[in-house]
């Protein structure tokens, strides 16, 4: 069995890159080590996918579309999260 290929991207780096692959902010060398990844790995476009999905629905959400205590809930998530 031979050692991998360091070049190569693993799935939990695919998943630490993916926010910036979707925004855009991966250098030249580092988009093609994740979109090769994306070749022979079923799973990670599969999560890329989702990812993708999520962002478009989330961007079509306003204020109006959340339930009652919604969005207080959200707001103390956040803030929750910010002081930890």
């Amino acid at each position: 069995m031979s050692a991998p290929d360091p070049k190569e991207l693993s799935c939990r780096e695919l998943v630490e890159l993916a926010s910036d692959y979707v925004e855009g902010r991966l250098s030249l060398g580092d988009r093609t080590r994740f979109e090769m990844h994306l070749c022979w790995c079923p799973p990670c476009r599969t999560y890329l996918r989702q990812i993708r999905e999520t962002i478009e629905t989330a961007g079509r959400l306003t204020e109006e579309d959340l339930g009652a205590g919604a969005r207080e809930a959200l707001l103390a998530a956040f803030r929750g999260w910010k002081q930890s």
